[in-house]
């Protein structure tokens, strides 16, 4: 685990130190215990200020990664959370429980498939039951296979990108509508790849771009019941999603010194983003994308 100030004033080029990535793969869909060199959720660094007090959000993808991140900052900004995982991410997401528990909040465990219909469904009453409610929704969970040309992709592994990334997010959001009220917040997590898509991700890419268009047409339709919708376009984030196939094995390496920073992001400088879209900071924001890419614009 990095232990890091993002807050202190510094370079941020030179925020985190160079990532020393050696050669690795895991099976899909990764573990943050696996990951080398490990990440920062913000586990030492990041400090609430009651900004979601007595919220109750619901996160897909809560074990690592991003969605971890914005797990212990929602916890510290005062919100009981319940996150979304595969059941092969347990120990990812015991974790994280123990973070948000750390922070004096509950912490609800929801392991099962987002591809599956039914589960969605099951999975927001899950939520709402255990938490008492909902206020905030959390789309983050998604599924990154690099693929070397179009010709490689079969039809199962494009099916099942589609079906997590973006079938997901209308089943799960169609799901939780009902359950929430004037100020609630939705906040899906689209990517850097739906504007400048790389080739070898171009089916992930898709799924992102129909994410932003999503976001941008549901925030048009929930305003009328008072509930603000934006997204989150994440650039180069170190997380268990690259070593998993998210990236070819010689380019893994070098990840995130492309982008202008020189540097891959951590997802501890995703979660203040997600922070200010479900707090009433943002109240006058509706179908916005921020993106978080070490320098690189989205539009």
């Amino acid at each position: 685990m990095t232990k890091n100030n993002q807050y202190a004033m510094k370079d941020p080029r030179a925020l985190y130190p160079p990532l020393d990535i050696p050669n690795q793969t895991q099976p899909e869909p990764g573990l943050d215990a696996e990951l080398t060199p490990t990440a920062d959720h913000g586990e030492w660094s990041y400090e609430g200020s009651g900004k979601l007090k007595d919220r109750k959000a619901l996160i897909t993808g809560g074990d690592s990664g991003i969605g971890r991140a914005v797990a212990i900052a929602y916890a510290r900004e005062g919100a009981d959370v319940a996150i979304n995982y595969l059941p092969e991410e347990q120990e990812d997401a015991a974790v994280t429980a123990e973070l948000v528990e750390a922070a004096g909040r509950k912490a609800v465990l929801i392991p099962g498939d987002i591809s599956e219909s039914a589960f969605c469904a099951s999975l927001v009453e899950k939520a709402v039951k255990e938490l008492g409610g909902l206020d905030i929704l959390v789309n983050n969970a998604a599924k990154q296979v690099y693929i070397k040309s179009l010709e490689d992709l079969s039809d199962e592994e494009l099916d099942a990108t589609f079906k997590t990334n973006i079938y997901a997010m209308f089943w799960i959001t169609k799901a939780a509508v009902p359950h929430l009220s004037p100020g609630s917040v939705i906040i899906n997590t689209t990517s850097i790849q739906s504007y400048n898509p790389s080739p070898t991700l171009l089916h992930y890419a898709s799924t992102k771009g129909s994410i932003t268009s999503f976001t941008k047409g549901l925030a048009a339709s929930m305003l009328e019941k008072g509930i603000r919708v934006n997204g989150v376009a994440p650039g180069p984030i170190w997380t268990p999603l690259q070593p998993s196939h998210g990236q070819p094995p010689e380019k893994l390496v070098e990840f995130g010194k492309q982008s202008p920073m020189g540097r891959p992001g951590q997802p501890a400088e995703l979660a203040p983003a997600y922070v200010f879209l479900a707090s009433g900071e943002s109240s006058y924001i509706a179908g916005e994308i921020i993106g978080v890419t070490g320098g690189s614009p989205i539009s």
